[in-house]
């Protein structure tokens, strides 16, 4: 399966995307006709097969998010809605009792943040006030090639507080950029421009770690651990714990990318000038870009001072905000404008995802999955950093095969925090902490154009082939590997995250 991450070219995609039913069907099919294993009920065991087949149909981007959701919710309700209650044995769940679990993730408190997220993306979309930041930022660093380079991630850093998506951080980067450019004159094919969108995606991706609020994967994360492990991590904690990894990231990328693709020139005649005429040509903030400032300034007040001086959640002062920005006279947009800019799919995707998430773990499936896994890894009497060790290489190999990091932190959180429980009972580890930070490795997607949406947007670009999104990839995913061990060792022990 991972193999097939490889078929990404264009006429790949097709053959890829024609293979992945089929193969997730007989999957399904296969599991189900295996005997029950003892340890596992009925419900498990069929959880257990709509978990890998959800996996398959994820990696092999058979049908779209929104359609694979449809899917799963279907299977869930009629294979375990026929399938005897656990708490009841003697009688069947029933399709209304199954269906309740397949819908439970669209109640989850973390569902209404991702979908405060988009609000808030889409109003940075609709008053500029995204572009209007990373010009600024662009127009103070001169016109070095080194120094536009260092920007670009520095936009990425700034952007990834604000604006509480991957993807539309990176839409918003990619046409200033292209703009800059067409305006130097440069050739799209060049190495200056394929160092400025592979940083692009990468300083994202890296900085979906460093801010909680900055992906949809961390949502998912959070709302396991909370619901499995009842822990609630608050915005500042989880800054303070993953911010150094993104910092010393970024850093790295900055030197990696320089060092393998070094741009043809120095610095770049009238770029300075071409930034400033783009941010002149936006004229002075608008009203609606002030009222969007203040209210985005605010949140992040909000969200950095949970628990330390009030004890408001991320989730509900999200959804203030949002309703701050669409109340007459106040707001900043319509319902009918936001509606037209907000990616529905990324929310069915989610729903799903915890409602999968959530039906692997109350049918033991999990538990049973996170049993093999301990045990083939002799997990049992291992360390804890061998032990974040081992799976976050496991992590890494798997998001190979995955387009979505939303969706692989769906599927293996569940399984993570199994496995650490399982591990604890026979050693002292910190699972709420471990569990956070195998959720870092989940967000890398740094090796192949197609493991993150963001890298997509930028490979579409056709500004870089795969074959150097990979020569950069691999690196950084084994500097930022590297760099999870010796937090693991150092930092995050300190902490007292690991045991």
């Amino acid at each position: 399966m991972v193999c097939c991450a490889f078929l990404c070219g264009r006429d790949g995609c097709d053959v890829r995307k024609k293979l992945g039913l089929p193969i997730g069907i007989l999957t399904l099919l296969l599991i189900l006709l295996l005997p029950t294993p003892p340890e596992l009920s009925t419900a498990g065991h069929r959880m257990l097969g709509i978990l890998v087949f959800s996996v398959v149909i994820w990696m092999f981007e058979t049908v779209s998010y929104p359609v694979s959701a449809a899917i799963i919710i279907s299977l869930m309700a009629f294979l375990l809605g026929t399938a005897p209650n656990m708490m009841n044995p003697d009688k069947v769940l029933g399709t209304s009792g199954a269906l309740k679990m397949a819908m439970a993730g669209f109640s989850s408190p973390a569902l209404a943040l991702v979908g405060a997220a988009l609000f808030i993306s889409a109003a940075m979309m609709k008053t500029g006030l995204d572009k209007r930041v990373a010009l600024l930022i662009l127009s103070k660093i001169g016109a070095k090639t080194k120094n536009v380079l260092a920007g670009v991630i520095l936009v990425g850093f700034i952007l990834s507080f604000f604006v509480p998506s991957t993807t539309a951080r990176v839409s918003c980067m990619v046409p200033i950029v292209m703009g800059i450019i067409a305006a130097f004159g440069v050739p799209l094919k060049s190495r200056f421009s394929a160092v400025m969108m592979i940083a692009i995606a990468q300083a994202d991706s890296i900085w979906n770690v460093g801010i909680k609020t900055a992906a949809a994967q961390n949502m998912i994360a959070l709302e396991f651990i909370e619901k499995q492990l009842g822990t609630t991590i608050s915005w500042l904690d989880w800054f303070i714990t993953a911010a150094p990894f993104a910092v010393i990231m970024s850093v790295v990328l900055y030197f990696l990318l320089l060092k393998l693709v070094p741009p043809e020139m120095d610095e770049i005649e009238g770029g300075q000038e071409t930034v400033a005429k783009e941010l002149q040509a936006l004229g002075p903030m608008s009203l609606s870009e002030k009222k969007l400032m203040v209210i985005s300034l605010l949140l992040l007040f909000l969200w950095s001072t949970e628990k330390i001086l009030h004890n408001f959640d991320t989730s509900s002062t999200t959804m203030v905000a949002i309703t701050l920005m669409m109340l007459p006279g106040i707001g900043i947009m319509t319902w009918k404008e936001a509606q037209a800019k907000i990616g529905w799919g990324t929310l069915v995707l989610f729903g799903v995802g915890i409602s999968l998430g959530s039906a692997v773990l109350s049918t033991k499936a999990a538990s049973w999955i996170a049993h093999v896994i301990v045990s083939v890894f002799g997990l049992y009497h291992t360390s804890a950093f061998m032990i974040i060790a081992i799976l976050a290489l496991f992590l890494i190999v798997i998001h190979l095969g995955f387009a979505s990091a939303t969706a692989l932190a769906a599927a293996m959180i569940p399984i993570v925090i199994s496995v650490l429980q399982g591990a604890a009972e026979h050693s002292h580890l910190n699972v709420v902490g471990m569990t956070l930070i195998l959720q870092y490795v989940i967000c890398f997607g740094f090796i192949l154009p197609v493991n993150a949406p963001q890298n997509m947007v930028a490979f579409g670009t056709e500004t870089f082939e795969a074959k150097t999104f990979i020569k950069t990839g691999i690196p950084l995913t084994l500097a930022a590997y590297a760099l999870i061990m010796l937090m693991a060792a150092t930092y995050w022990r300190w902490l007292g995250i690991i045991i």
